[in-house]
């Protein structure tokens, strides 16, 4: 992975398991775990989703720009979860990519939709359109598609259990040649 690439980066839609699979990986490996999501949170003292709700987007996006910074100034070797749009912007995935490797997590339109009705979760970027779920999911995943593309690794989740899918994150960043088991310990 490299001196400077000490970090593992899960990134994708909604409700493709980067949040409890980063946990798992980081459990794995022994390293530290940070959601994004979560973070802004606990900062914040509300959800990524109320702040788009109460205070729009762009906030969001503002926090998410510095906690990215923060995390990738930071030297240490982690696992990060990032929330679905975080990496959508360039610069946040150009400084991330530079710590570490950007994984991918993905699932089918219809496995997402059927994860999110399962979740009382708020999910303001699926309602604001007013279209039905899936057609909601299906572009915001069309529009998001590119800025996924760009991880290095790719794993679909979605007939994957989290402990399958961690071994598939695994086994790819081994067969991309970055054993995060030697780089980042």
């Amino acid at each position: 992975m490299g001196p400077g690439r000490q970090k593992v980066i899960l990134t994708g839609f909604m409700a493709t398991g980067k949040s409890r699979v980063g946990s798992a990986v980081a459990q794995r490996l022994g390293l530290r775990f940070i959601d994004t999501d979560q973070e802004i949170e606990n900062r914040c003292g509300k959800s990524p989703a109320a702040i788009i709700v109460e205070d729009g987007e762009p906030r969001l996006r503002e926090l998410e720009r510095g906690l990215v910074a923060e995390l990738a100034a930071d030297p240490a070797p982690a696992v990060v979860a990032t929330g679905g749009g975080t990496l959508v912007e360039p610069g946040n995935f150009e400084a991330m990519a530079a710590v570490g490797v950007v994984i991918w997590l993905r699932a089918r339109p219809e496995v997402v939709a059927a994860r999110v009705a399962q979740c009382s979760q708020v999910r303001p970027k699926l309602t604001e359109s007013g279209a039905p779920l899936l057609e909601a999911i299906e572009d915001l995943m069309a529009r998001r598609q590119a800025a996924y593309a760009r991880a290095e690794v790719n794993v679909d989740t979605s007939d994957l259990s989290i402990e399958d899918v961690v071994n598939a994150v695994l086994a790819a960043l081994e067969r991309a040649g970055r054993n995060p088991c030697k780089a980042l310990t």
